[in-house]
């Protein structure tokens, strides 16, 4: 017996229409991702838990006393990693239930809104993290990182319906570029709001606006995604469990999931080296600014600075990296993009404190090969999976994606807890590109791509 399934779009013009409005969903999110999760709710999380755990600390001295989480003593320059490890633990267990989920759903827009809004709310909300209450930050922290995830599962299954094979890598790297431009927009109005501090603004309550724009940006602009692709079809009934219901249909089809993902084995050996590199460059982005504040000294406009820069460089670098992977593959493109990922956190561990100039020089190397190594990385994976099926294994690809780095995290977090050393916690990450770049050369591409039953772009 056939699936019922709809086609991903029925004309060149639909196709485009949907294209247009999938892009703006980056532009949506990463508002947040920057402004937030890299740049402002890091060291103004940490600032928090200090002030809880040392109230009477001097300007510029370490904080030696820990926080008491459930019971367990936590460094508080460690509480954002460990936060963002916690959100990784349970982004694990609940995206693939939302991939199964969202391949089932007629109307995967819908989804894509719900998911996407309570993240906004939740990022909204940290406009009221005030004085010593770092137990609020963490708990939307945790409930923005998850819904993140959630919308981008579904986001991402999308591409696989409205770009055919010789198309995605393009695709998903204007995507991308869009998102850097937007979050840069957004973080270049914040650098003004927290530097200039206008109407009588303190700088913590600068800050606190900022988070709030954030989230307030990425609500409004989900809204174009979300009516223009309003009309793309999702799969309405999957062969696996079409008559045991949405959550029990979705269980028995997430377990045969897990049993046909050892059919691909280039498949799974993909997502094992994403495990590790995209760690890596999770961890990276969203330690940067800690990095900056806390080990290098430099004041939160400098941080901000630097990020904008690389927003803006990064619009660049990920178009570039799509014309790359037009005339030499995206395997190729990402594998050179994580031996310069490699440099460039060796180069982090040699910046003097206060060194503003080589920290910047850092910023542009990394906007060169931050979008490319993420959009090639997503439109290759596309390739790799089998049609129908897409939400439910990138839902897999999710649990690893931007802002829940798991390994990566925990394992900063250690090394600076045991070493009291942001510099051991940076260079730490190495490890993570190395082992990723090494298992994903392995990967047979052309293999992979045809096991899934796909059709081979025009360069592998």
């Amino acid at each position: 017996m056939t699936s019922e399934v709809a086609a991903p779009a029925d004309s060149d013009a639909q196709n485009a229409r949907f294209r247009r409005s999938w892009y703006w969903y980056d532009w949506a999110n990463s508002a947040y991702v920057t402004t937030t999760a890299t740049v402002l709710l890091g060291p103004y999380l940490t600032a928090v838990a200090k002030e809880d755990a040392c109230p009477d600390l001097a300007e510029g001295a370490k904080c030696l006393t820990n926080l008491s989480v459930l019971g367990v003593p936590v460094d508080p320059g460690s509480l954002v990693p460990y936060t963002v490890t916690a959100a990784t633990i349970l982004s694990a267990i609940v995206l693939i239930f939302v991939g199964a989920i969202a391949d089932r759903s007629p109307r995967p827009a819908r989804l894509l809104g719900g998911f996407a809004w309570v993240g906004a709310a939740a990022a909204s909300l940290m406009f009221f993290l005030v004085g010593s209450n770092w137990q609020l930050g963490v708990g939307l922290m945790m409930v923005a990182a998850v819904c993140l995830g959630s919308a981008q599962v579904v986001y991402d299954s999308m591409l696989c319906r409205i770009a055919g094979p010789d198309d995605r890598d393009a695709v998903s790297s204007r995507g991308w570029a869009l998102g850097y431009l937007g979050g840069g927009l957004l973080l270049a109005l914040n650098l003004a709001l927290v530097t200039l501090r206008p109407f009588g603004l303190d700088t913590e309550t600068a800050v606190r606006v900022s988070l709030l724009s954030a989230g307030l940006w990425w609500a409004l602009f989900t809204i174009i995604p979300v009516k223009g692709m309003w009309d793309l079809r999702g799969v309405e009934r999957p062969e696996v469990a079409r008559e045991a219901g949405v959550v029990g249909g979705s269980v028995r089809q997430l377990w045969d999931t897990f049993r046909e993902l050892r059919a691909f084995p280039q498949t799974m050996l993909f997502l094992l080296a994403y495990l590790f590199f995209n760690d890596g460059i999770q961890t990276v982005i969203g330690v940067s600014s800690l990095y900056g504040a806390e080990e290098l000294r430099f004041t939160q406009q400098q941080l901000i600075t630097t990020i904008l820069l690389v927003q803006f460089v990064a619009f660049g670098g990920a178009l570039l990296f799509g014309r790359l992977a037009g005339r030499i593959g995206a395997w190729r493109s990402v594998l050179l993009s994580l031996v310069l990922w490699t440099v460039t956190v060796g180069l982090a561990f040699l910046v003097p404190e206060q060194a503003f100039l080589p920290f910047i020089a850092l910023g542009v190397l990394i906007g060169v090969v931050l979008g490319g190594s993420q959009a090639l990385s997503r439109s290759l994976f596309s390739q790799l999976i089998p049609k129908n099926r897409e939400a439910e294994f990138f839902s897999l690809y999710q649990a690893m994606e931007r802002g829940t780095s798991w390994f990566g995290t925990l394992t900063f977090g250690l090394v600076h807890q045991l070493t009291h050393s942001y510099r051991w916690a940076i260079i730490a990450l190495v490890v993570f590109f190395v082992l990723g770049g090494v298992l994903l050369a392995k990967v047979d591409v052309r293999k992979g791509i045809l096991d899934a039953g796909n059709e081979l772009p025009r360069v592998v």
